[in-house]
Formats: C-alpha cells, sequence, structure tokens
C-alpha cells in the first residue's frame, strides 16, 4: 500500500513537471511565433559630389524670322520661279498668277475714265454756254426787252450746268480709283519675295487655282537666314523662375546624337501656355547655325544650368524622402530643433530637414539645412551630418513600410 502511494505521489510530481515544461514550450514557441522581426537598414554615404542645379525643357527649332508668302488676289497659278530650298532675294519674283483677267479689268477701266474725262470736257462746255446765255438775257432784261421769266430760267440752267461739272468731275474721281484699283490687282499677280532667305515650304503647283476671297492663301513660307535660328522651349511654371535672360544652355536633337549645340536665353516671354493643366511659357534661346545642320522643326531637349557647387557634402535625395519606422518616428520630431551653427545662421531662412543616420548600429534623427539638388543628390548647406556618415534610404522588416525612393527632379522641387 506505501508503494501504491509513493508511485501516485511520484506520477503526480512528474505530471506537474511536464505540464510545466509544456507551458514553458508552448509559451516560447508563441513569443517566438509572435516577436517582430527585427528591421533592417539600407543607408548610403554623405558624400562630396559636384552638383549641378540644372532646369530641362523640350522646344522646336525655327528660323527668328519666318515669312509667309500669300496672295492677296484669286487666280490660276501660271509660273513658279522658287522650289524647295531656293534662295530668293528681297523683290524676287518667285510665282505669277495669270493675268489676263486683270488686264481685262484694267483696261475696261481705262475706258471708263477717258469716257469720264470726256464728260468733264462735256459738262464744262455746257457750263459755259449757260453763263453766256445767262449774260445775255440779263442784259436784255435790264433793257426792258426780255421778260423775268427768261432771266430765272436762265440763271437756273447756269446753276444746272455747273452741278453737272461738279458730277462728271467727282464720275472722273471714281474711274481714275477704279483704274487704279484695277492696276494694283493687275500688280499683285506678280508674287514678290519679301525678304532675302531660303524657301522651307512651297503649297502650290503650275496650274492650282488659289481663292483669296476670305484669307490670303500662303503659297511660300520663306526663313530669313538659317545661320541664325531660335529654340522655343516649353518651360513648367515651376521652372521658370529660375531662367533668367542671358543664360547659357545646350540641348541635343535626335538627327545628331551624343552632340550638343550651346545657345544662349534671349527672351523669357509672359504668354503662358496650358497643356493637360500643365503651364508652360516658352524661353526663347538664340542658336548659331554657321554649319547649317540644324534644321526648322527639329525638336530640341534643352538644358538650361543655374547654379552649381563643387565639392559639396551630398545626401541622396531618398534620405530625405524616408520615413521611419512607428517605434522611431514617435520619437519627438528633431526637425523642431536648429542645427549646428545656431538659430543666427544664415542657413535658417531655410526649412530644416529630418535625416536619419546609423550611429553605433542605431538610427538617429538628425537635422539639416538642405541646398542645390541634382534630381539624386542634395546639398547639406549644415547641420549634424559629416563626409562617411552612412544616412538611411530605406528600411525592411519588423513594422517598417518601404519609403519611396521615386519621384525625380520633380519631387525633390516640392520638398524644397
Amino acid at each position: 500500500m506505501r508503494v501504491a502511494g509513493g508511485m501516485k505521489r511520484w506520477l503526480g510530481w512528474a505530471g506537474g513537471v511536464v505540464l510545466i515544461i509544456g507551458l514553458g514550450v508552448w509559451f516560447w514557441r508563441y513569443r517566438a511565433a509572435h516577436k517582430a522581426p527585427e528591421v533592417t537598414y539600407k543607408s548610403a554615404p554623405v558624400e562630396k559630389r559636384h552638383i549641378v542645379a540644372k532646369v530641362t525643357a523640350s522646344g522646336t527649332l525655327s528660323a527668328i524670322v519666318t515669312v509667309q508668302v500669300g496672295t492677296q488676289v484669286s487666280g490660276r497659278i501660271q509660273k513658279l520661279n522658287a522650289d524647295f530650298n531656293s534662295t530668293v532675294k528681297k523683290g524676287d519674283l518667285v510665282a505669277k498668277i495669270d493675268p489676263q483677267l486683270f488686264e481685262a479689268a484694267v483696261q475696261q477701266s481705262e475706258a471708263n475714265f477717258l469716257s469720264a474725262k470726256a464728260g468733264v470736257v462735256t459738262a464744262e462746255a455746257q457750263a459755259s454756254n449757260a453763263d453766256k446765255q445767262f449774260a445775255r438775257t440779263k442784259a436784255l432784261h435790264d433793257q426792258n426787252l426780255a421778260a423775268q421769266a427768261d432771266l430765272d430760267t436762265a440763271e437756273a440752267n447756269v446753276a444746272t450746268s455747273h452741278a453737272a461739272v461738279d458730277a462728271a468731275k467727282a464720275s472722273l474721281a471714281q474711274s481714275m480709283a477704279a483704274l487704279h484699283q484695277a492696276q494694283v490687282n493687275l500688280s499683285y499677280t506678280n508674287i514678290i519675295s519679301p525678304i532675302d532667305g531660303v524657301v522651307i515650304s512651297r503649297s502650290v503647283d503650275v496650274g492650282q487655282t488659289v481663292a483669296a476671297s476670305l484669307s490670303a492663301p500662303t503659297l511660300f513660307t520663306i526663313a530669313q537666314d538659317l545661320t541664325k535660328m531660335q529654340v522655343d522651349t516649353n518651360v513648367a511654371e515651376g521652372d521658370v523662375g529660375r531662367l533668367e535672360v542671358g543664360m547659357k544652355t545646350y540641348f541635343t536633337v535626335d538627327s545628331f546624337p551624343g552632340q550638343r549645340f550651346f545657345g544662349k536665353i534671349r527672351q523669357i516671354r509672359n504668354a503662358a501656355t496650358t497643356v493637360q493643366n500643365v503651364v508652360t511659357y516658352d524661353a526663347v534661346i538664340d542658336v548659331d547655325n554657321s554649319d547649317l545642320r540644324l534644321r526648322p522643326g527639329m525638336t530640341a531637349n534643352v538644358t538650361v544650368v543655374y547654379a552649381e557647387k563643387q565639392a559639396a557634402a551630398a545626401v541622396p535625395n531618398a534620405a530625405l524622402r524616408f520615413r521611419p519606422p512607428t517605434a522611431l518616428a514617435s520619437r519627438p520630431d528633431p526637425s523642431a530643433r536648429h542645427p549646428r551653427g545656431g538659430p543666427a545662421a544664415a542657413s535658417d531662412a531655410a526649412e530644416a530637414k529630418p535625416v536619419w543616420v546609423m550611429r553605433g548600429g542605431q538610427p538617429q534623427s538628425v537635422s539639416i539645412h538642405a541646398g542645390l539638388t541634382d534630381g539624386t543628390v542634395t546639398e547639406v548647406v549644415d547641420g549634424d551630418l559629416n563626409v562617411g556618415d552612412q544616412v538611411i534610404v530605406d528600411a525592411s522588416g519588423g513594422d517598417a513600410a518601404p519609403s519611396s525612393t521615386g519621384g525625380g527632379a520633380g519631387s525633390l522641387r516640392r520638398l524644397f
């Protein structure tokens, strides 16, 4: 009986130990399963960099002066003396419209003019005769040899005849104006080049009829001087404030890959253009084209360097966009504290930016003032950072959400 009792007690103790061990194993596994994984940080060093801040835009090449040559009269194209790429001088005959109808109109106007001229002579002769008739009638009336009615009639004839002279002269002036108009229309059948230049476009062929009833149709487009061209660029409103007249630029065109062409900003126009809700302004760039390699209408990819720094301490832009895990983010906001240099530092005019740096194996927040950016890295004007420090650009694991590292230069401009 004692053996049986001892056995029961032993089994009870053994069961208790097994239960305790089981609970311990279960608790250990539970904690291991619910333990947050460690956060892994990706970092990049603070380096000395040559930072070039620039504005990029697309534009179109064109001649500085381009004239569209049209016609002010309708008719059939009789002759073309210029073609694509023809070199013309001011006053050259570049096209001829069939003049037959206009020559006939001039002849008719000349006949009307001669007729009106003869009408003036006739009216003046009749007026002279009426004056003489009135003088005779008045003399007879003074001698009581003519009635008052005859004198009144003679006086009315004088007034009528002189009015007829005025009407004949007015008709002569009208016919003279009609003749001049017919002559001008005839001269318009000669299409003359208004400038020295090169024909870059021809819109008609011989035998084609052009109508100028509503607007003057364009026959040729002439560029004055292709050795001097311009680029009309579309600069976004967020970038136009960085540009100034006189800034040097360079650009590339698809026709000559890898080659840079240089120019200078001549004008920044105030007229805004809105395309797909984007407001842009035209920055006009003068370009030397002495070798005539550039052609009107080419698309230019323009770059304007507006600032640069040599050997500047720089951090990757991803470090400025990095957002820390929840545990770190709950710490006090370091951006509220001034970086090294104190409140009197010159850079305090800019907003302080928080950056996370690895120190002693742990992430630590520091505050910096950012300067120039080239879209990849940003200058550190001042702050508690040194060259070689490892700034955090991304984090994974734990409760860390992947930080956004995209966005390019446009996103960076919104940061500053």
